[in-house]
């Protein structure tokens, strides 16, 4: 029906004149174009208005277009164009009703801008001048308000008054503002009260009760709806959350849970160690809870001290002086907390501190004897004798127990071991001649040991000084080089000597200078003591002569102002010097050789090659002559290791005499018998068949092997004895059989001094061919063969 209406109603204001009166028809010649004499308006209307959100299935009809020329016998088609056209909007050529055929969201697009002609169906040319108009869609209530920027969270100070501010939220409403009230929004709290409220035309959220506490609750969940339609019925709503959370202020003092606290601590724990920690509760947090602890009375004077831990808030106390059981065994403290930061806005909830007791017992540990003083001070002359008691060290167990003591020291501290001590009564002596000049103060550290429990040990400093004796005489303080120019005027002084001496007596050192006895008389040179520790030496006359006399000696004695002084005689050398105008010395000492008469340089040149070569020629005979040395063996020796060295194959045991004959060596043992007789007392006692106990026609009855093993002892001797002997010798010759030997190598030669005690007794399971070797190595007991 409305639509209906609608259409009626556009249908009559289009066909309204312009001048509001209905048209006339045509027909009649007294409303024609030419009886009015005026071009009348053909287009009448204002605007079209279309409901959003149709959902009918038939289209929509939007209004009806009509031209004056349209006489209704189908000459003219109405044409539609622009935004929409054909896509939204459609129009029926010959009658010129607009139907919408999609469903319209105002939200999307509010209006669309059509054009209207009609032009003349058979010739499409434009019967009336083109015409816009709009098609407005008309808002329905079909979009909630929303809330873009929640969730919320926000905070507010705990015991805030009632109606504080805590946030303001905001919904925003897609339909139009302008028509109805589809867009007009009022707010409303679901969830969260009594504790808060909310404004409904602002969205500003408000505490409701005053005095929340965050200790009881600190954090809130509200639902807050918006509604439009301003809050009546059928209107659409949104909802967001806001997350309230309490803020802390310092509203809770802080509490002791125990109003006294008892803590054991060992007397042995070093400063500065924590003994206790305690904590005062705080319902508070962050720096609302923190907290300073104090020490605010007690019988612990200075022994023990609070701080405050910041990242527990706890109270450290810790210990600032050494503990003794023996002397206090117990205190009693009282520990004060405060917060740190107060809020004079709640003072009156009451004093934002609290007090508890401590109370600290000492527990007896055995604790380790202790010098009385520490640091002991003596003396002694270095002149003390062995044995000479210098002072006494006392130390004492400060336990209950009272055990006896030790004494010994520490010998790290008195490597040369200078000093005893009494292990009993604790008197420290001289154990070694002392000098002051090579040590003058001695650091002792004196060790004290308990009886009971040797694991206690205690340690005490003993500072000895040695005191000066005059032991030692004044010398020269450096060694002086005194030149004297030839033209020397009498009484010059020629040098300024002073002296050192190692001792320090207490008043100072006093030297006396003189020349000594010896010396007195001399015309030459004088001595005069300046009575400030120096002397000067002057001469006695001028002249002196470089090739008469170059260097004169000079001695000097030096008397200290000890008790007994100490005197030494110390020589200066004096130079005679070629002096120039100005004195400084220009050749010094014996004056040069000089050449006789009429011999020339050249000559001087040959003798000295002659002598030269003379000795080069004399060198080379000495060095030949020590490079010659006696043969280690006679010229049937030299064939018999000639065989040897030749030797490197197996051989073929005792059946073998080409490749050594032993009547030669028979032979040779007989020739050299005189030369055994030099073997030393120790090889003699290891070889059981020594020369001294063999004759000289016994080695033709001797067993072959025995003949062997004496001509090797004779070689080793000699070789052993001879000092131009080359690293090398005959025995190394044996030392490798060669790479083709099943039993590898058999030369284990070496000489009798070797520590090696190889067993051959493997030698016997060889074979027949192995027989000699084994009687040769197994029957020697004593000398030892090293491979």
């Amino acid at each position: 029906f409305f639509r209906k209406l609608m259409a009626d109603f556009l249908t009559i204001v289009l066909s309204l004149s312009a001048d509001g009166t209905p048209d006339r028809p045509h027909s009649d010649p007294k409303y024609s174009w030419d009886t009015l004499q005026r071009q009348k308006r053909n287009w009448v209307w204002n605007q079209f208005f279309v409901l959003e959100e149709y959902t009918g299935t038939d289209p929509l009809y939007v209004g009806k277009l009509h031209s004056d020329v349209d006489k209704g016998d189908g000459n003219v088609r109405y044409v539609l164009t622009g935004s929409g056209a054909s896509s939204i909007f459609t129009i029926d050529e010959k009658t010129g009703d607009i139907h919408a055929t999609k469903r319209l969201d105002r939200e999307e697009q509010g209006y669309y801008t059509l054009h209207a002609q009609a032009v003349d169906s058979k010739t499409n040319a434009p019967v009336e001048d083109e015409s816009e108009f709009i098609v407005k869609v008309q808002d329905i209530n079909d979009n909630e308000p929303k809330f873009l920027d929640g969730p919320y969270t926000a905070g507010v100070p705990e015991m805030s008054p009632l109606g504080t501010m805590v946030v303001q939220v905001t919904a925003t409403d897609a339909d139009d503002p302008t028509y109805g009230n589809s867009a007009r929004v009022v707010y409303s709290i679901i969830h969260g009260q009594p504790y808060f409220s909310v404004e409904p035309k602002t969205g500003i959220i408000r505490t409701a009760l005053p005095n929340m506490d965050r200790e009881t609750r600190n954090q809130y969940v509200l639902i807050i709806q918006a509604k439009d339609m301003v809050g009546q019925m059928g209107g659409l709503s949104g909802t967001t959350s806001v997350t309230v959370t309490l803020t802390d202020v310092n509203d809770n003092p802080p509490r002791f849970s125990r109003k006294s606290y008892q803590y054991s601590v060992l007397e042995s724990v070093a400063v500065p160690s924590v003994v206790a920690k305690l904590k005062a509760a705080d319902a508070d947090i962050d720096s609302n809870a923190e907290m300073d602890y104090h020490i605010i009375d007690g019988d612990a004077h200075g022994v023990f001290n609070i701080t405050t831990d910041e990242d527990t808030q706890e109270g450290v106390i810790f210990l600032q002086r050494p503990l003794d059981y023996e002397t206090k065994s117990s205190f009693s403290l009282k520990i004060e907390a405060t917060n740190r930061n107060i809020d004079p806005q709640f003072l009156t909830f009451g004093p934002f501190s609290d007090t508890a007791a401590v109370k600290v017992i000492v527990e007896d540990v055995n604790e380790p004897p202790v010098f009385y003083p520490l640091i002991r001070k003596l003396m002694v002359s270095e002149a003390a004798r062995v044995g000479t008691v210098i002072g006494m060290v006392s130390a004492s167990d400060p336990d209950s127990s009272s055990s006896a003591i030790r004494y010994s020291i520490d010998r790290n501290t008195d490597l040369e071991r200078f000093f005893n001590v009494d292990a009993l009564t604790g008197v420290i002596s001289t154990a070694k001649a002392l000098d002051r000049e090579l040590n003058s103060v001695h650091n002792l550290t004196i060790l004290a040991t308990e009886n009971q429990d040797p694991s206690q040990v205690g340690r005490g400093i003993v500072l000895i000084r040695v005191m000066d004796i005059n032991d030692n005489a004044p010398v020269f303080a450096i060694e002086y080089e005194t030149l004297l120019c030839e033209n020397a005027a009498p009484g010059q002084v020629i040098q300024t000597i002073s002296a050192v001496d190692k001792d320090e007596p207490p008043s100072g050192h006093h030297f006396y200078f003189s020349l000594a006895f010896s010396a007195s008389n001399n015309n030459n040179f004088t001595l005069r003591d300046n009575k400030d520790n120096t002397a000067s030496v002057l001469t006695k006359h001028a002249d002196f002569r470089r090739q008469e006399q170059s260097l004169y000696l000079l001695p000097v004695l030096i008397v200290d102002s000890g008790s007994p002084a100490l005197s030494s005689t110390n020589t200066l050398s004096v130079r005679v010097c070629d002096c120039d105008v100005d004195g400084i010395p220009q050749a010094c000492g014996t004056v040069a050789f000089s050449l006789p008469q009429g011999l020339s340089t050249g000559a001087l040149l040959a003798i000295l090659g002659c002598i030269i070569t003379l000795l080069a020629l004399m060198l080379l005979i000495m060095a030949m002559l020590r490079r010659r040395k006696a043969p280690l063996f006679l010229e049937d020796e030299r064939d018999v290791r000639e065989n040897i060295v030749r030797y490197d194959d197996e051989g073929g045991g005792e059946e073998d005499t080409e490749a050594f004959d032993m009547v030669a060596l028979r032979n040779l043992n007989i020739i050299r018998d005189s030369k055994v007789q030099d073997i030393s007392p120790e090889t003699a006692s290891v070889y059981p068949y020594s020369a001294s106990a063999i004759s000289r026609t016994s080695y033709k009855t001797l067993p072959d092997n025995i003949v062997f093993q004496e001509f090797i002892w004779d070689r080793l001797k000699v070789t052993e004895v001879d000092p131009s002997a080359p690293p090398y010798d005959s025995l190394q010759t044996y030392a490798f059989e060669g790479n083709g030997s099943v039993a590898d190598s058999l030369s284990t030669l070496e000489l009798p001094s070797s520590d090696s005690e190889q067993s051959y007794d493997y030698l016997s399971n060889w074979g027949p061919r192995f027989k000699k070797l084994a009687d040769l190595y197994g029957n020697l007991e004593g000398i030892i063969w090293g491979q």
